[in-house]
């Protein structure tokens, strides 16, 4: 085996391990964009949950009070 053997061996390892690092900066890409779609997806639905959270514990405190209320009615 040559010394131009050896550098094609090297080459064409190099090219597959590039190949290989493309493929994965492409993979992890993908997997970012699709988590940070996600994010915000679950950062409204979040949002929305602590509206409706909100807005049952004005409603049961109002239900209380008016209960209260009704107690100390003579």
């Amino acid at each position: 085996m040559g010394v131009q053997d050896n550098e094609s061996l090297d080459l064409t390892a190099l090219e597959a391990r590039v190949d290989e690092l493309i493929r994965t900066v492409d993979k992890l890409s993908n997997e970012n964009r699709a988590l940070k779609s996600q994010h915000v997806t679950l950062s409204a639905e979040r949002s929305l949950l602590i509206e409706k959270t909100e807005m049952a514990r004005s409603r049961v405190e109002a239900m209380i009070a008016r209960l209260k209320a009704m107690e100390t009615r003579p």
